[in-house]
């Protein structure tokens, strides 16, 4: 694998500009990779569609569940049986099965992480839609490339590995946390976190 340089552009126009300014730099057009990169959750990724089988932050739900209906379960059990003398000896159970519900609600969202407000750890950046323009790098030649991008209005500029052939990012993830390169290269008004600092 190669390390791999990669900008995002709004048009076609901008992109064919981009590889352009990428070969007048340099750099071989076998090793430059135009191709258009769809809005997150829109990858197909999965059988029924979709980039993940369970959303990121999701995956102690069920953890949260089985806490909850046991929580709330003996809740509205307890509270049935002090009220039994009013409602009977049904009350018992069905405060257990209200209980359960309530808690089992509850228990799935606190299990849940908020993706986009709180802790950084829940910060995930996501790549943005548009015409990505990617160049394998070798040895010193990071900084001509990310000059060229840069020179013709690249956007969320990043660095990553894999394997350019024959103009194809063959192995391109979308799914993948971007890793941008600095704050400047951001578009702006994003509110996604950023990757790991300048490389």
């Amino acid at each position: 694998m190669t390390k791999i340089i990669a900008g995002r552009f709004e048009l076609q126009d901008q992109a064919d500009a981009a590889a352009a300014a990428l070969a007048r730099a340099g750099f071989a057009s076998d090793q430059i990779s135009i191709f258009y990169n769809s809005s997150a959750g829109q990858h197909d990724q999965t059988a029924i569609g979709g980039d993940r089988d369970q959303s990121p932050g999701a995956e102690n739900t069920g953890l949260g569940n089985a806490a909850g209906i046991a929580t709330g379960g003996a809740i509205g059990a307890a509270v049935g049986a002090v009220t039994a003398p009013l409602t009977g000896p049904i009350g018992a159970v069905t405060g257990a099965f209200v209980g359960g519900h309530i808690g089992q609600l509850v228990g799935a969202m606190n299990a849940t992480k908020d993706d986009g407000g709180g802790a950084d750890e829940n910060r995930i950046p996501v790549r943005q839609a548009g015409m990505m323009v990617a160049v394998a790098v070798g040895e010193g030649m990071q900084d001509k490339a990310l000059d060229a991008l840069r020179s013709v209005g690249a956007a969320d500029l990043e660095v990553g590995e894999g394997n350019i052939v024959a103009g194809d990012w063959a192995d391109f993830d979308p799914v993948s946390p971007p890793h941008f390169v600095d704050q400047q290269s951001r578009t702006p008004d994003r509110p996604h976190a950023e990757g790991p600092g300048p490389v």
